[in-house]
C-alpha cells in the first residue's frame, strides 16, 4: 500500500484486507503529515517502510515492489490505502496470476459503470476515456482503462521491468504499462466498483494536466519504440 496522508482511511482498507489468502501486507509512507505511520503499527501492519522525505507516487511504488520482492513475494498486489479501491478483489486477482492465465491484472473502473456510479467526476470520466482510446491507438492495444490504481503483479513482472528508471510521479504508472506491454506481458482486467469521497486522494487540476500530457507522451515513445524509430531506455529489461 503506497501511503500518503491515509490515517482516516487505512483502517477500513485494512480491515477488508481478506487475510486467508494474503501472507503480508507492506505499507510504505511517503513522509505523511498525519499519523497514518501510527495507525499502520496500531493495526498491526508487519512491514511497515517510511520515507524521510517525499518521494512522490512513482517513488512510494518503488519502495512497495522493492520491499516486497525482499520478502519474496510471489503476486504483488497495488492497493490504496484510500479505500477507494475494494480490498474485496484481491482474491480474484490474485487467481488470475495464480492459474497462470495473466503475469498482471488491472482492476478497472471503466469496465461496466463503475466509476460514474461510485461519483467519479464526469471530468474527470470524459477525460479518462479520451486518453485512453488515444492510448489504445498509440500503443495498439485493448485496455479500458490505462489510470487506474489497483494493480496485481506476478514476481517474474516485477524482476522483468526495470521500474526504478520510471518517474517518480503520477506518470510511474503509464510508464509501467509500456515497459510491461514491451516486455511481452499480456494485461487481464477485471470490473471495479469505485468510491470517490473527500478523504479519497486524488490530483489537482494543474497536475492532471501535466499528467495527461505526460501519458501521451509514453505512449508515444512507445509507439516509436515499437517503430524502431527510439527506444527510450526505461523500456528496456533489466539486465
Amino acid at each position: 500500500m503506497p501511503a500518503y496522508n491515509a490515517e482516516k482511511t487505512l483502517e477500513q482498507t485494512y480491515a477488508e484486507i481478506p487475510s486467508d489468502i494474503v501472507d503480508d501486507v507492506i505499507l510504505v509512507d511517503d513522509k505523511s503529515s498525519d499519523n497514518t505511520v501510527e495507525e499502520a503499527k496500531k493495526l498491526g501492519i508487519k512491514h511497515i517502510v517510511v520515507h524521510e522525505e517525499n518521494k512522490g507516487y512513482g517513488g512510494n511504488q518503488k519502495s512497495c515492489y522493492d520491499k516486497a520482492l525482499e520478502i519474496g513475494a510471489d503476486i504483488v498486489i497495488m492497493l490504496h490505502p484510500d479505500y477507494q479501491y475494494t480490498p474485496k478483489l484481491i482474491p480474484s486477482m490474485a487467481f488470475l496470476i495464480a492459474s497462470g492465465l495473466y503475469e498482471v491484472v488491472f482492476a478497472s473502473r471503466i469496465l461496466g459503470k463503475g466509476a460514474l456510479k461510485g461519483g467519479m467526476p464526469i471530468y474527470k470520466y470524459v477525460a479518462n476515456r479520451i486518453l485512453t482510446l488515444i492510448q489504445n491507438i498509440l500503443m495498439n492495444q485493448k485496455l479500458s482503462e490505462y489510470h487506474t490504481g489497483y494493480r496485481a503483479f506476478s514476481r517474474k513482472v516485477l524482476e522483468t521491468v526495470d521500474y526504478h528508471k520510471n518517474s517518480d510521479d503520477f506518470v510511474f504508472d503509464n510508464q509501467m504499462i509500456a515497459q510491461i506491454f514491451y516486455a511481452g506481458f499480456e494485461i487481464a482486467e477485471v470490473t471495479c466498483p469505485t468510491k470517490y469521497f473527500e478523504e479519497a486522494s486524488s490530483i489537482n487540476l494543474s497536475r492532471s494536466i501535466k499528467y495527461g500530457l505526460g501519458v501521451l507522451g509514453v505512449s508515444f515513445q512507445y509507439m516509436f519504440a515499437k517503430l524502431g524509430v527510439a527506444k527510450p531506455e526505461y523500456l528496456l529489461p533489466k539486465k
